[in-house]
């Protein structure tokens, strides 16, 4: 007799042909390990390249518009900021108007190290995007997701 405690095998076997959050992260893992081969000649990941292109702005963003953009929490980014920091490629200063608020930007050699790093991340995404039967479709469902978890655009 199963316990109630016990799950059935073919619950399992439902969560693995099934779940969506399984399928999401599994993707999220094939694809940044894409990203970070392609991206290592310029000693970037997948990650550090996102961030990176994420402070890409005319006026230095706040960082937390920088955390709902990449969806992490205040200190995950503060911890990812920190080996960019390292390397000199960011530099986090306080905002001028309120001292209490973080502004991020590009260094020179961020800029140089993004520059060198934006047509591998093209070349990449186009093939990727190439395997795809709609990556358009894939973008907006996606999206439907985010909002619904009330992530923004930063």
């Amino acid at each position: 007799m199963q316990r109630l405690t016990d799950v059935p095998f073919k619950t399992t076997l439902l969560v693995r042909d099934t779940c969506l959050c399984l399928h999401a992260q599994r993707a999220a893992r094939a694809l940044a390990r894409r990203f970070d081969v392609a991206l290592k000649p310029v000693g970037l990941t997948s990650g550090q390249f996102s961030l990176l292109m994420s402070l890409n702005r005319p006026e230095p963003p706040h960082l937390g518009s920088v955390a709902a953009l990449l969806a992490m929490d205040r200190t995950t980014l503060t911890a990812n900021l920190k080996p960019l920091e390292r390397r000199n490629l960011v530099a986090v200063a306080p905002d001028p108007k309120d001292r209490r608020t973080k502004r991020l930007s590009l260094t020179a050699d961020g800029r140089a190290v993004l520059a060198q790093a934006a047509p591998i991340w093209k070349q990449l995404h186009a093939a990727i995007e190439s395997e795809l039967a709609s990556p358009h479709q894939l973008r907006a469902e996606l999206g439907v997701l985010s909002r619904a978890e009330g992530l923004n655009r930063g």
